[in-house]
């Protein structure tokens, strides 16, 4: 599924942006199925905020984001859930965990939705991730850096096409990091999906094959 931004620039953001060059905002990008995208910026340049635009939670901006033939701001409610449950998956910068629920249950709150990995491999991805032992664990009693990971599976339990990144990896030391890396490498690859990541810092995460800054 192709994606396409053009002339991007969100409306809080107008100002600021203003005479400031970007390889993203207020110019044509589009990424073919299977990309392996790198935005980098730092703080403040709207990352967040495109990763939310592409998922469709934000909608205060000129310009247009396509996936394949569906536009974004055309879609009614029920197309929008439908592009998020098959084709779009997201790991939020700040997870978007509910506190009251373990471990296991956030992800399943997703995976029952579709069915598409099953529950054992689910349990073999928190061991593979060195959180097997928090299975159980309330979301409200893990660290952050737990949390992170929990996020991360979660995304990958249902089916997608492009996989948002929004700072993934900003809570994990390095052999953690590598680890959730190794994860979504395998996943993506047998999906044949594409991969969206925004970080502060240049990085070598994965084969980017778009590179843009912010």
């Amino acid at each position: 599924m192709q994606l396409s931004m053009r002339g991007l620039v969100p409306a809080h953001l107008v100002q600021q942006l203003a005479g400031r060059p970007s390889q993203v905002w207020n110019t044509e990008v589009s990424l073919p199925s299977g990309a392996c995208v790198f935005v980098q910026a730092p703080s403040g340049r709207g990352k967040t905020t495109l990763i939310h635009m592409l998922y469709g939670l934000r909608t205060g901006y000129t310009g247009a984001i396509s996936f394949g033939d569906l536009k974004m701001d055309q879609l009614s409610d029920d197309r929008l859930s439908a592009l998020r449950a098959k084709e779009l998956s997201v790991i939020f910068q700040d997870m978007r965990l509910f506190p009251s629920l373990t471990a296991l249950e956030n992800i399943e709150v997703k995976r029952a939705l579709t069915n598409t990995v099953t529950a054992e491999e689910v349990q073999a991805w928190l061991a593979q991730l060195g959180i097997g032992h928090k299975a159980h664990a309330t979301a409200a009693t893990l660290s952050y850096g737990e949390q992170q990971r929990v996020a991360i599976i979660r995304a990958l339990v249902q089916p997608f096409a492009w996989l948002l990144m929004d700072e993934p990896f900003s809570h994990l030391d390095v052999a953690n990091r590598q680890l959730a890396i190794d994860l979504i490498k395998s996943v993506a690859q047998r999906r044949n999906a594409g991969l969206f990541l925004t970080d502060l810092d240049a990085n070598n995460y994965f084969p980017y094959t778009h590179t843009f800054l912010m």
